[in-house]
Protein backbone atom coordinates (compact mmCIF):
# COMPACT_ATOMS: atom_id res chain seq x y z
CA UNK A 1 0.00 0.00 0.00
CA UNK A 2 1.39 3.83 -1.22
CA UNK A 3 0.00 6.51 0.60
CA UNK A 4 1.21 9.91 -0.93
CA UNK A 5 -0.28 12.51 0.61
CA UNK A 6 0.24 14.99 -1.89
CA UNK A 7 -2.56 12.95 -4.11
CA UNK A 8 -5.03 11.61 -0.81
CA UNK A 9 -7.76 13.73 -1.50
CA UNK A 10 -8.90 14.86 2.09
CA UNK A 11 -5.19 16.24 2.35
CA UNK A 12 -5.44 18.35 -0.90
CA UNK A 13 -9.11 19.64 -0.34
CA UNK A 14 -7.41 20.70 3.23
CA UNK A 15 -4.56 22.25 1.46
CA UNK A 16 -6.66 24.52 -0.70
CA UNK A 17 -9.51 25.40 1.82
CA UNK A 18 -6.77 26.52 4.25
CA UNK A 19 -4.53 28.59 1.51
CA UNK A 20 -8.15 30.02 0.06
CA UNK A 21 -9.04 30.52 3.44
CA UNK A 22 -5.58 32.21 4.38
CA UNK A 23 -5.56 34.75 1.71
CA UNK A 24 -9.24 35.84 2.76
CA UNK A 25 -8.08 36.46 6.22
CA UNK A 26 -6.29 39.07 4.83
CA UNK A 27 -9.36 41.00 4.68
CA UNK A 28 -11.45 40.31 7.23
CA UNK A 29 -8.79 40.19 9.65
CA UNK A 30 -6.69 43.21 8.77
CA UNK A 31 -9.61 45.36 7.57
CA UNK A 32 -12.43 44.31 10.23
CA UNK A 33 -10.38 43.03 12.72
CA UNK A 34 -12.49 39.60 12.75
CA UNK A 35 -11.32 36.10 13.88
CA UNK A 36 -12.92 33.27 11.29
CA UNK A 37 -15.63 32.31 13.35
CA UNK A 38 -16.70 36.17 13.96
CA UNK A 39 -16.80 36.94 9.82
CA UNK A 40 -18.69 33.34 9.61
CA UNK A 41 -21.31 34.60 12.20
CA UNK A 42 -21.71 38.06 10.65
CA UNK A 43 -21.52 37.11 7.41
CA UNK A 44 -24.56 34.25 8.16
CA UNK A 45 -26.41 36.88 9.97
CA UNK A 46 -26.07 39.62 7.17
CA UNK A 47 -27.23 36.80 4.96
CA UNK A 48 -30.58 35.47 6.76
CA UNK A 49 -31.17 38.27 8.94
CA UNK A 50 -31.78 36.30 11.92
CA UNK A 51 -30.59 32.80 13.30
CA UNK A 52 -29.75 30.89 16.32
CA UNK A 53 -26.04 30.22 17.61
CA UNK A 54 -26.97 26.75 17.08
CA UNK A 55 -28.01 26.91 13.46
CA UNK A 56 -24.78 29.00 12.77
CA UNK A 57 -22.88 25.97 14.44
CA UNK A 58 -24.22 23.38 12.39
CA UNK A 59 -24.29 25.56 9.26
CA UNK A 60 -20.66 26.71 8.97
CA UNK A 61 -19.40 23.23 11.12
CA UNK A 62 -17.96 25.22 13.79
CA UNK A 63 -17.86 23.94 17.54
CA UNK A 64 -20.75 25.85 19.55
CA UNK A 65 -17.83 27.35 21.81
CA UNK A 66 -16.41 28.91 18.48
CA UNK A 67 -19.84 30.68 18.39
CA UNK A 68 -20.39 31.74 21.87
CA UNK A 69 -16.99 33.60 21.62
CA UNK A 70 -17.71 35.21 18.10
CA UNK A 71 -21.51 36.03 19.19
CA UNK A 72 -20.11 37.46 22.19
CA UNK A 73 -17.25 39.20 20.91
CA UNK A 74 -19.33 40.91 17.91
CA UNK A 75 -22.16 41.89 20.58
CA UNK A 76 -19.41 43.68 22.23
CA UNK A 77 -18.42 45.88 19.51
CA UNK A 78 -22.46 46.55 19.14
CA UNK A 79 -22.35 44.42 16.09
CA UNK A 80 -24.95 41.67 17.08
CA UNK A 81 -28.14 41.96 19.29
CA UNK A 82 -29.71 38.64 21.01
CA UNK A 83 -33.33 38.33 21.68
CA UNK A 84 -34.83 35.16 23.42
CA UNK A 85 -37.85 32.92 22.32
CA UNK A 86 -40.90 33.84 23.70
CA UNK A 87 -41.77 30.32 23.70
CA UNK A 88 -38.62 28.57 24.90
CA UNK A 89 -36.35 31.02 26.97
CA UNK A 90 -33.28 28.57 26.05
CA UNK A 91 -33.41 29.86 22.40
CA UNK A 92 -31.99 33.23 21.24
CA UNK A 93 -32.29 34.83 18.12
CA UNK A 94 -29.20 37.18 16.84
CA UNK A 95 -29.46 39.54 14.56
CA UNK A 96 -27.25 42.45 13.43
CA UNK A 97 -27.47 45.87 14.59
CA UNK A 98 -27.40 48.80 12.24
CA UNK A 99 -24.09 48.94 13.37
CA UNK A 100 -23.34 45.28 12.64
CA UNK A 101 -25.36 45.33 8.97
CA UNK A 102 -23.54 48.50 7.83
CA UNK A 103 -20.41 46.08 8.48
CA UNK A 104 -21.65 43.66 6.84
CA UNK A 105 -22.51 45.93 4.13
CA UNK A 106 -19.06 46.52 3.67
CA UNK A 107 -17.16 43.06 4.34
CA UNK A 108 -19.58 41.43 1.61
CA UNK A 109 -18.55 43.31 -1.59
CA UNK A 110 -15.16 42.46 -0.57
CA UNK A 111 -16.20 38.72 -0.07
CA UNK A 112 -17.40 38.51 -3.36
CA UNK A 113 -14.85 40.48 -5.23
CA UNK A 114 -12.36 37.48 -3.51
CA UNK A 115 -14.67 34.77 -4.61
CA UNK A 116 -14.81 36.70 -8.23
CA UNK A 117 -11.14 36.39 -8.23
CA UNK A 118 -10.28 33.36 -6.87
CA UNK A 119 -12.56 31.62 -9.60
CA UNK A 120 -11.43 33.97 -12.33
CA UNK A 121 -7.80 32.19 -11.98
CA UNK A 122 -10.00 28.60 -13.58
CA UNK A 123 -11.40 29.36 -17.14
CA UNK A 124 -15.50 28.43 -17.55
CA UNK A 125 -15.05 25.02 -18.03
CA UNK A 126 -12.56 24.27 -15.11
CA UNK A 127 -14.93 26.78 -12.95
CA UNK A 128 -18.56 24.55 -13.50
CA UNK A 129 -16.66 21.77 -13.10
CA UNK A 130 -15.31 22.24 -9.85
CA UNK A 131 -18.92 24.32 -8.57
CA UNK A 132 -20.53 20.78 -10.30
CA UNK A 133 -17.77 18.46 -8.28
CA UNK A 134 -18.27 20.50 -5.08
CA UNK A 135 -21.87 19.96 -4.82
CA UNK A 136 -21.66 15.86 -5.70
CA UNK A 137 -18.67 15.75 -2.86
CA UNK A 138 -20.42 17.83 -0.31
CA UNK A 139 -24.01 15.50 -1.45
CA UNK A 140 -21.78 12.20 -0.77
CA UNK A 141 -20.52 13.42 2.65
CA UNK A 142 -24.30 13.91 3.86
CA UNK A 143 -23.71 18.33 3.92
CA UNK A 144 -27.29 19.58 3.38
CA UNK A 145 -26.96 21.98 0.20
CA UNK A 146 -27.75 25.57 1.00
CA UNK A 147 -31.29 25.67 -0.20
CA UNK A 148 -32.18 22.58 2.25
CA UNK A 149 -30.37 24.89 4.69
CA UNK A 150 -32.48 28.25 3.82
CA UNK A 151 -35.86 26.26 3.02
CA UNK A 152 -34.92 24.58 6.53
CA UNK A 153 -35.10 27.67 8.84
CA UNK A 154 -37.77 29.93 6.90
Amino acid sequence: MDLRLESFLPYRLNRAAAAASKQFSRIYSAEFGLTVPEWRVLATLGHRGSSTAKEIGRDSAMHKTKVSRAVASLQQRRWVARAQDEVDRRIEHLTLTAAGRAAFGRLAPKMLAFEEDLLARLDAVQRANLLKGLAVLEQALGIPLVEDIEEEIG
